[in-house]
């Protein structure tokens, strides 16, 4: 009695990894919605080109940019978030398929969104610099570093994570 009990609560909370298909389907949703605002923001940026500054077509290429690094994000958090935590893609044939499916695990994955989330910050601190007046007011420069301060705290987390997982891997290997 006792096995069959062990065996129905360790296949529920094995099969219970299921529930979590839904939050990658919505990522891939959410995909669908950020590829609709990068049209819009195209279509904005292309029809409007000609009477724009040189300044004005560079920040919406960094927009374009940025949400292009958060839809690569995101397809890289459903991949391998899927792989890791619920099942493996089954398209190991297939012509198209990215070299690192499969072989980011949980770890590598932590690194390259943070990774990622650096980049964004980055160019999102691009585009506040592009679009600094000469003269700030107390507000505008308190607003510009607090966002330098925040690009900076995820620039020395990224850091300090691939620490913790060099030290991690070292004491594995022992």
């Amino acid at each position: 009695m006792k096995d069959k009990l062990e065996h129905y609560i360790e296949s529920t909370i094995f099969t219970s990894r299921w529930l979590l298909a839904p939050f990658f389907l919505g990522l891939v949703f959410s995909i669908v919605l950020l590829f609709i605002k990068f049209a819009q923001e195209l279509w904005h940026l292309s029809v409007g080109v000609l009477a724009a500054s040189e300044a004005d077509v560079i920040i919406g290429i960094l927009a374009l940019v940025d949400m292009a690094l958060v839809g690569s994000l995101l397809l890289m958090i459903i991949f391998s978030g899927y792989e890791i935590f619920v099942s493996k893609i089954d398209v190991a044939n297939h012509e198209d398929r990215p070299d690192w499916m499969g072989k980011v695990d949980f770890s590598g994955l932590k690194l390259k969104v943070i990774g990622a989330i650096v980049a964004i910050s980055a160019i999102d601190l691009l585009k506040v610099f592009m679009n600094m007046p000469e003269q700030l007011s107390a507000d505008d420069s308190n607003a510009i570093l607090w966002k330098v301060v925040l690009h900076m705290a995820f620039v020395i987390s990224g850091v300090l994570f691939a620490i913790m997982d060099k030290v991690a891997g070292d004491t594995n290997k022992h």
